[in-house]
């Protein structure tokens, strides 16, 4: 099968899903309003309140979004087929993760800008609220620890990459100071700053062989190091480093798409993967596990949060959330579906593919998957005529950029998260900045070291999957049940809902049961006690649906 071909039908699809789909939720659904009041203006403050241009806010909330999982998720579920994993990406992203982003943006920007976590006390109940948090809490702890272990692992395999990503947090203060004190429009001074790093992207090796003490900084150092960078980035205002770096790497995330979508032109790859693969050595089931290893790339519960944790902070207009919330999300399934083609099409043959993937253990550990991406992808780049050593090194500074996004907003809503918290219990040093931004790294930093080589959060990696879809899945019933009162359609949310969740809930007592026969007694607990927590809190939602009436609560807000 051509895998231009398979791209070019996929993103027809996003287009129209955004033209046609995305306007009827916008207009008939969650009734938007230019006009109406929002957050950001409201509760300015200069530090998260911070009314944003849609330009540099949807920068922002793209790459916070867009980590390193719609790459690792699919380089990993190809290997039930390329067919399967493709499908999956497709409809996930239009009907269900576009639908979920969307909804959380707008449910927060009319809710103060409050986290969803913290809203599901209003719509449901205050021990649902508390659950909440706390499963929140959970699932960014594990996304601070294995994201610093990524980005440290993918420095020490790719040490050009470390030039252009330190240059871009310098040159991200500065385009930060002239955009928001000096009143300069963002475009221009962002493209010369976007043009500064690709020149660092080409300059990354020589860099590196200047300085070689920098190649020899171990994975763990570098988790100490962006842990550190992460609570300073916390706790900045938005619009001195966040915003200005996200709108910087916007840049890039476009013109990776557009290299990558070019490359498949010239190229014309033919998929190597076979369409189906439904028995892998060593691989779980297909069904339900594909819904989980794709998480990110199709639905996640972590853009909800970055939804409500900080974009509705930030947004300027009602009506911007439409191409945030949804069209973000489109950007994101892109990312899936170059992903998926990259590590199907980009092998040279059938034979190379299978012996990459040759079961589930050779395809499942982090170099395998972010490797099988770069190199895939990085053939493609390299058909344009950019030496192959370059185009490589770009795609993981692309990859690098995306995880070091994802990781200090995860790190700005761990903040929050804990200041909610702390407001609930009465804990007032945990409802300052820097006390909670503290607080949140230095719990991430202990899970990090709990094994040598920083790779402690891998502990619990096994667990986001599952917890990450099951967050996806209360955030669509807290909507349901809001659209419910306000007398709002409630099956655009509703059934992505029931789908996710009976998908989830079976693959995480799936891995319990495999927790259980391995004895990884660590994983049973902590697994064990996050599922009890997500049936409470999802069933006694439901209770909560089934008797909602438009009457039965205040309009929006």
């Amino acid at each position: 099968m051509n895998a231009a071909l398979l791209a070019g039908i996929t993103f027809s699809i996003f287009i129209l899903g955004y033209r046609y789909y995305s306007r009827f939720l916008a207009d008939r659904v969650f009734q938007l309003r230019a006009d109406e009041p929002v957050p950001a203006h409201e509760l300015e403050d200069g530090v998260d309140y911070v009314p944003t241009r849609l330009g540099i806010l949807w920068g922002h909330h793209y790459t916070s979004i867009a980590g390193a999982a719609p790459i690792v998720g699919p380089a990993l579920a190809v290997i039930w087929g390329w067919v399967p994993a493709l499908i999956w990406v497709t409809v996930g992203t239009v009907m269900m993760g576009a639908v979920h982003d969307f909804s959380a943006l707008v449910l927060s920007a009319r809710h103060q800008g409050r986290s969803i976590g913290d809203i599901s006390g209003v719509v449901l109940n205050d021990r649902i609220r508390t659950l909440f948090l706390l499963i929140i809490s959970l699932l960014i702890w594990i996304v601070l620890a294995v994201f610093a272990f990524i980005i440290g692992t993918l420095f020490v395999s790719y040490p050009g990459a470390i030039l252009p990503i330190n240059v871009q947090i310098v040159i991200a203060l500065v385009l930060g100071w002239l955009v928001h004190r000096r009143g300069l429009p963002a475009l221009v001074p962002s493209l010369v700053a976007y043009a500064v790093l690709l020149v660092c992207v080409f300059y990354g090796d020589a860099f590196v062989e200047a300085f070689p003490a920098i190649a020899t900084l171990s994975v763990l150092q570098w988790v100490w190091i962006l842990l550190i960078y992460c609570f300073v980035a916390s706790v900045l205002p938005v619009w001195m480093l966040l915003q200005p770096r996200d709108y910087i790497n916007s840049h890039q995330l476009v013109t990776a798409l557009v290299l990558l979508s070019l490359g498949l032109l010239v190229l014309q790859p033919t998929v190597a993967a076979p369409a189906f693969n439904p028995s892998p050595e060593g691989a779980p089931s297909m069904l339900p596990f594909l819904f989980i290893t794709i998480a990110c790339g199709a639905i996640s519960g972590f853009h909800g949060l970055v939804s409500s944790g900080t974009t509705s902070k930030q947004l300027a207009c009602m009506s911007d959330a439409r191409p945030i919330g949804y069209g973000g999300m489109l950007g994101e399934g892109a990312l899936g579906i170059l992903a998926v083609l990259a590590t199907t099409a980009g092998f040279a043959s059938t034979e190379e593919w299978y012996a990459h993937y040759s079961s589930w253990g050779a395809a499942q550990g982090l170099p395998a998957k972010l490797g099988a991406f770069v190199e895939g992808s990085g053939h493609f780049v390299a058909a344009l005529g950019i030496p192959a050593a370059a185009a490589e090194t770009f795609m993981a500074v692309v990859v690098i950029a995306f995880a070091a996004t994802s990781l200090d907003t995860g790190a700005r809503i761990q903040r929050l998260v804990i200041g909610e918290l702390g407001e609930t219990y009465g804990i007032r040093p945990l409802t300052n900045r820097f006390v909670g931004g503290a607080t949140g790294i230095a719990l991430a930093l202990v899970l990090a070291l709990t094994q040598a080589g920083g790779k402690g959060g891998l502990i619990l990696w096994p667990l986001f999957g599952t917890t990450n879809q099951l967050l996806a899945s209360v955030t669509l019933l807290l909507v349901s049940v809001w659209l419910r009162r306000l007398g709002r359609p409630v099956v655009y949310t509703f059934v992505p809902m029931v789908f996710v969740a009976t998908a989830t809930l079976l693959a995480m007592l799936g891995e319990l049961r495999a927790y259980i026969e391995t004895e990884r007694w660590l994983l049973i607990a902590i697994g064990g006690v996050v599922l009890v927590c997500d049936i409470w809190v999802f069933f006694e939602g439901l209770q909560i649906f089934r008797d909602a009436r438009p009457d039965s609560a205040p309009a929006d807000g």
